[in-house]
Formats: structure tokens, C-alpha cells, sequence
């Protein structure tokens, strides 16, 4: 069939172009008509259409493709619907909007309708690639992730007809001008001295930044510094990636660097182990930091600048027990040793640095402002005593500063010139930068971010120790926990991590999170690509004896994903004798036909129960002529043979039974006695084959990501179930 496309030369129908291509159809193009003119298709019977959407639809019901455009009447109507839109990424002023909106949309869907590519999809990713620069500076920007995601799957997956659509077309429109579109991952763009003030690039025309984007003060492009600062005091978990990955966001966004910096002042709580494992995590999120560093590295210059604020009057030696201390900073009432001489305070300081009996009773406070309305203020506690020896510099020390007094110093003395905090510390702010002006230093500038908190989790990492002393957890990198190495271990992509933060951006709106949210972006990674296995649960499973059936089983090689070739092959082995799960099995009927997956249909002709009732074998013959759309049990099933392996599925839950814990309430009283459940079950012999970390899907089952692969035949795979982003309930 020989179809002659025309159009004008300001406005090729991508569209139909891409459509056709992908479609395999024939067209021979060419831009001889007005400029404003509507596309048209001649026919080789001599008749004709136009309209750009009228020959899309055409493309789409002539294609070979399968459900290009041809549904049921409403994924029909949705199509429509789609084509119906496309024409508003054309309009300037509605553009964003527009890619807001089916980003939204394509959170919970990886096609536009249905679970296939169709003319909808087409429509949708032309008007974005037709538009060039702008939606290329959208993709870059992180913005849509979404969007950009299913965008890039499209065009990686027709990549050679696209680029050649693209290559022909994109650049014709308007003055002639050549526009540059890459399909593959855009390279960083040249860069210039740009100067950001009063949160205004002034490099950038009107309307040309992201209105989601949000500006570090006074930020001047090559000279920020960042750092990240965790406490080796435990694992990285979810809160601190987001302050991990916001630091490196605005480090790339102002072309600056982010240091490490490791916050080690309280002995009694760090260790060398918490150092490396922090370390690691922050590799698995591809943060890249210039430096690392330890707070520890500055404790003589700390130590210097303590006693320089004593001798100038700015702090003090108290002596006063810690209760009546907190009390008296409440009521906004002065101690007693506030007014003590500079000699009797290096004295009572001198005690502190031997770690006397004497010393211990003391601690060195700033004397800023106890009438303060902002409790911070009212003289912090600067240094304490502390006998337990370091991780890294043994017993050198008896007294170590406090977070309040070493933070404002070490990020002057490093040159950091933004320091992000959670919104958390805001009433700390002003203490911060008055500790820093009695210092002498330049002020560096704060950016608040709301703190990262998800429904049933608890992240402070004190809780989280009490689990892991308390054995309600294998460790820190245990799957139930909101840790990187946890998370990561269930099952989770970095990526999907990484999306999912950055879709929060830099607000400061304190938000309580859904876990579902994060595991439906995972989904959307790993369902195109993970290999599908099946698997037959082990308990009351039951025999289905083909009577008609192979009696010499055969085996044939099938691909592990239908869609995608790189998930790779396995082979199948086909018998009389097969297995069901119990579950599908009672819900079969006498004289029912059922599809066996990756087979056909079959008949049951009996169905044979034990004394209590329950089903324990059937008998059936194959009916592989039979019509699998009119079957209404799709089974899988495994093969009675000896080379199936042994599979341990373990499911998790949280660990609390409380969406959001009260400041007054007591973590232990909500938490969840069963976290934990295992399932034995059998899976195809080519499970033999998984090694840990390999992600799968296990048919009408779930995903799962192995844990411990096949070791020996008697040792089951350990598989743990990943959450596909639906409503997770706490076990009963």
C-alpha cells in the first residue's frame, strides 16, 4: 500500500511520521503544501484525508502493531482523549502545565492507556520533542521525572525510528532554525560565569528558569561550598539522603563542591564501623564530594577558640547540676557561675581538661542571652566532659564541643559558604550565627529543608539502635529498616530513591510521606526489565495429571520477558504430571477449561479431595485449540520434576503499628510484634541461576529480590518480597 504524506514545510506531523515508522508502514513525504496548511494523506485507491489527528488514527488502525489504536471501546475513547490534548504542548504559555499534568499521571501508569504503546503515546511524546530546546532543557532539570521517564523509555525502546523521524524533521519548523535533540541522555551544556542575587539568575531571560526551582542566597556559580555532615552514629537512612542529595543537587546546580564531613563529637555513640558504612551509602547515591573530613581533624583549633571566648568574657565554666541547668534555662534564669572571673574559669577549665573528679561536674557554656525569648540563646552548653575514648584519636581527649558550639566554627574554617539544615534546627538558627560573630567569622548562610518523615517509620537513630540491641532486627542493613543498605537490600533501585527525594525538592513544608509513593516509582524501574519466573507454593500444593499429556517430558527455551530480550532465556519443561497452588486449584470446577500459561488450555474432567474436603489431586487433558481469551483461570504451574529448587519468600512489615508517633509517646508501645512472614514454595530450575541482588518477578506472585542465592539443593533461595507501591497492611 503506497500512502504520499504532505504537509507544509513550518509544521511536519510528527505524529503520523513517528507513527508510521514505528508501524513499519510505507510513506513517501514531502512538504509542498501552504504554510498553515493541515497535513494530507493520499490513498492509493485516490482518496484522501487531512488533519494531522484523522491520519494518526488512520496509521494507528492500518498498523500491524497490536492495539496500536484498535481497543475496547474505553481504552478506545482514552486514546482519543489523549490525541485530543496533545495540541496544548504546543501553546507557549501552557507548556509547563501541561508537562505537570501527565506527570502526575504517569506516576501510576507506564503507558498512556492501557499496558501497551499506542497512537496516545505517539501524539504526547511528539508534541514534546517538536517543541526542541525547551522540552531538552526540561529533561535536564529533573523536574518531570515521570514524564522523563516514560519519554525516554519510548525513545530508547524505537530508538533508530525515532532518531531518523527526529533527524529529518525536528528543526523544520518556524525560521528554519536548527535545533540540536538528543535522544540519548543530554550532555551538560557549556557553561558561563553566571551570578545568582536576591535569588534572581541574571544570566537568564524571562521565563526561561524552572518555576520549581529554588536559589541559594547570595550563591555566586563556581564558588559554593557545601557540606555534608552526618553523625557516625549509625547508618545513612532516608532522612539523610535527602540532606545528601539536596547538597549535591545545588553543588551541581551552582557548578560548586560538597565535602563530607563526619560530625564525631560524642565518643559514647560513634564508631570506625558507622564511618565506613556512611561512606559506602553515600557512594550507592552517587554523591560526589571534593573531601572528607572529621570534625575531630579541628579539635585543637576548637579547643583554641573555647579558651580565646573565656578570656574575652563571651563564655564560662558551670558547675551546675544538669537539672537545675535546664530549668533555670527555661525560667530564663542566670547561674550562679555567669559572672565568674576569667581566672576562675580557666582554672575550673583546666580540671575539665584532665578529666578530674572536679572537671566532670563542669561544663563550658557561651554567654550570649538568658533573656531571650529563643531558648537557644540562653548560654548553649559549649564543651562537656567525656572519659569514653575515641574511634579515631583514642584517649587524648576528656572534653569534647557540642554540635551548637564546633558546627558554625568548622564551616567557616573549611569556607563553606551554605550550610542546608532541616527545618527541625530553625529555632537554632539565631544561635548559630551569633556563635559565629563572637567567633569573628564571616557569616555563612543557612537554607532550611523540611526533614523527610514516612508513615510508620521511625528515624531517629537512637530508636533504630534500640532494634538492633534489642534483636528485633538483623542489623542496621536489615530490610525492615528505613536505612539506604535496608531499603536497598528489599529490593529498592537507587534510582527510585533518588527520584523520589528529589521530587520533594528543597521545600520547607513538613511532610509525612507514603512509602507506596517511593515503591510504585521502583515498579515503574524494575517491571520493564526483571526477569519472570514461576513459582508454586509448597503447602497443600496439588497434582494435575494431563491424561493426555506428554508422557516423555519435552523441554522448550522461552524468554524470561516477553518485552525484553535482555532479560535473557530459559528453558521449560512440559510434562503430564504438573503443580498448582492450593488456592487455584480449589478454585477450579469439574469439566472447567483454565490456560496453563506459556501452554494452552486444558480441561478438567475430576477433581479428587482428602477426608477433610480439600482438594488433593486433579485429572484433565489438554484442549490446546481452546481460545485462551475465554478462560477466565490463567494458571501457572511447574513441572513434577527433580531439578525444581526450593524457595523461601519472606514477606516484611513495618515495624511500628502507628502511622505517626506523638512527641510524649513511647515508640515501644506501638511496636509491631510480627514483621516478619516466610512462605516455602518451588520454583522452575532456572532459579538455580539468580545470584544476590538479582531482581525478579515471580508470576501472579509479586517481585522479589534474591538474598541468598541457590547454595545447595537441601538450602532454599532466600527471596524477599519488593512492595509494588499498593496500600501496604500490618500483618495480623
Amino acid at each position: 500500500m503506497e500512502l504520499k504524506l504532505s504537509f507544509a514545510a513550518d509544521a511536519p506531523p510528527l505524529a503520523v511520521l513517528a507513527a508510521a515508522k514505528i508501524a513499519g508502514i510505507s510513506l513517501t513525504a514531502d512538504s509542498i503544501l501552504a504554510p498553515g496548511s493541515p497535513p494530507a494523506l493520499l490513498l492509493s485507491n485516490g482518496q484522501r484525508l487531512q488533519g494531522a489527528h484523522v491520519l494518526l488514527r488512520y496509521v494507528g488502525r492500518v498498523a500491524s502493531i497490536p492495539s496500536f489504536y484498535q481497543r475496547d471501546p474505553y481504552e478506545s475513547s482514552q486514546i482519543d482523549e489523549w490525541l485530543d490534548y496533545a495540541p496544548i504542548f504546543g501553546s507557549g504559555s501552557e507548556f509547563e502545565g501541561a508537562c505537570s499534568y501527565v506527570d502526575k499521571y504517569l506516576l501510576q501508569h507506564t503507558f498512556l492507556v492501557g499496558n501497551s504503546l499506542s497512537i496516545a503515546d505517539i501524539a504526547i511524546w511528539a508534541g514534546l520533542a517538536v517543541t526542541g530546546v525547551r522540552w531538552e532543557s526540561l529533561r535536564k532539570s529533573k523536574k518531570y521525572q515521570n514524564l522523563v521517564r516514560w519519554f525516554n523509555s519510548v525513545s530508547a525502546e524505537y530508538d533508530a525510528a525515532l532518531s531518523e523521524v527526529l533527524a529529518a524533521n525536528v528543526g523544520k519548523r518556524g525560521s528554519g532554525k536548527s535545533v540540536t535533540f538528543k535522544l540519548k541522555e543530554p550532555q551538560a551544556s557549556n557553561t558561563q560565569s553566571t551570578v545568582v542575587e536576591n535569588g534572581v539568575n541574571l544570566n537568564e531571560t524571562a521565563g526561561s528558569r524552572s518555576t520549581s526551582e529554588v536559589d541559594l542566597p547570595e550563591a555566586e556559580v563556581g564558588k559554593v561550598k557545601l557540606r555534608f555532615a552526618p553523625e557516625p552514629s549509625g547508618y545513612l537512612h532516608i532522612g539523610h539522603s535527602k540532606a545528601a542529595l539536596l547538597n549535591q543537587y545545588f553543588a551541581e546546580r551552582y557548578k560548586g563542591q560538597v565535602i563530607v564531613r563526619f560530625d564525631d563529637t560524642n565518643p559514647d555513640k560513634e564508631s570506625s564501623e558507622f564511618v565506613d558504612n556512611l561512606l559506602k551509602d553515600i557512594e550507592t547515591l552517587g554523591i560526589k564530594y571534593s573531601a572528607v573530613t572529621h570534625t575531630s581533624d579541628y579539635f585543637p583549633q576548637i579547643m583554641e577558640m573555647a579558651e580565646r571566648l573565656i578570656h574575652e568574657g563571651k563564655a564560662y565554666v558551670d558547675d551546675t547540676p544538669r537539672e537545675q541547668m535546664q530549668h533555670e534555662r527555661m525560667e530564663g534564669i542566670e547561674s550562679r557561675c555567669r559572672n565568674n572571673s576569667v581566672e576562675e574559669n580557666f582554672k575550673l577549665w583546666k580540671e575539665m581538661i584532665s578529666g578530674s573528679e572536679r572537671g566532670l561536674m563542669c561544663c563550658l557554656r557561651g554567654k550570649l542571652d538568658m533573656q531571650d525569648p529563643n531558648k537557644s540563646l540562653r548560654d548553649p552548653v559549649y564543651y562537656r566532659c567525656n572519659l569514653t575514648p575515641h574511634h579515631r584519636i583514642g584517649s587524648k581527649y576528656k572534653v569534647y564541643p557540642t554540635y551548637d558550639f564546633c558546627c558554625p566554627f568548622v564551616d567557616a574554617v573549611e569556607g563553606i559558604t551554605h550550610a542546608l539544615r532541616s527545618s527541625e534546627y530553625h529555632d537554632r538558627n539565631d544561635q548559630y550565627y551569633r556563635i559565629q560573630t563572637d567567633m569573628g567569622f564571616k557569616k555563612v548562610h543557612i537554607y532550611e529543608f523540611s526533614r523527610l518523615n514516612m508513615v510508620y517509620t521511625l528515624l531517629s537513630k537512637r530508636k533504630l539502635l534500640w532494634f538492633v540491641q534489642n534483636g528485633k532486627v538483623e542489623g542496621w542493613d536489615d530490610p525492615r529498616f528505613p536505612t539506604v543498605q535496608g531499603i536497598v537490600r528489599r529490593g529498592l533501585k537507587i534510582e527510585a530513591l533518588i527520584q523520589f527525594i528529589l521530587e520533594q525538592g528543597a521545600s520547607k513544608n513538613l511532610n509525612l510521606m507514603e512509602w507506596d509513593k517511593l515503591w510504585a516509582i521502583n515498579k515503574k524501574i524494575i517491571d520493564p526489565v526483571c526477569p519472570r519466573h514461576t513459582a508454586v507454593i509448597e503447602e497443600r500444593r496439588v497434582l494435575l495429571i494431563l491424561s493426555d499429556g506428554p508422557r516423555d517430558p519435552f523441554v522448550r527455551i522461552l524468554p524470561k520477558h516477553k518485552k525484553y530480550e535482555g532479560a535473557g532465556e530459559k528453558a521449560v519443561t512440559y510434562s503430564n504430571r504438573i503443580w498448582l497452588d492450593y488456592v487455584d486449584a480449589e478454585s477450579i470446577s469439574v469439566s472447567e477449561e483454565v490456560t496453563l500459561k506459556d501452554w494452552g488450555n486444558a480441561i478438567v474432567k475430576e477433581i479428587k479431595k482428602d477426608q477433610d474436603g480439600k482438594v488433593s489431586e486433579l485429572v484433565g487433558v489438554l484442549h490446546l485449540e481452546g481460545n485462551v481469551k475465554k478462560t477466565k483461570l490463567k494458571l501457572t504451574w511447574l513441572p513434577d520434576t527433580n531439578e525444581l529448587v526450593r524457595l523461601n519468600l519472606v514477606d516484611y512489615d513495618y515495624l511500628i503499628t502507628k502511622k505517626k508517633l506523638e512527641e510524649d509517646e513511647d515508640f515501644i508501645d506501638v511496636v509491631n510484634p510480627c514483621t516478619k512472614k516466610e512462605t516455602l514454595a518451588l520454583g522452575e530450575s532456572d532459579m538455580r541461576n539468580l545470584k544476590r541482588g538479582d531482581v525478579i518477578q515471580l508470576e501472579r506472585k509479586g517481585y522479589y529480590r534474591c538474598d541468598v542465592p541457590f547454595i545447595r539443593p537441601s538450602k532454599p533461595i532466600v527471596l524477599f518480597a519488593i512492595p509494588d507501591g499498593k496500600q501496604q497492611t500490618i500483618m495480623k
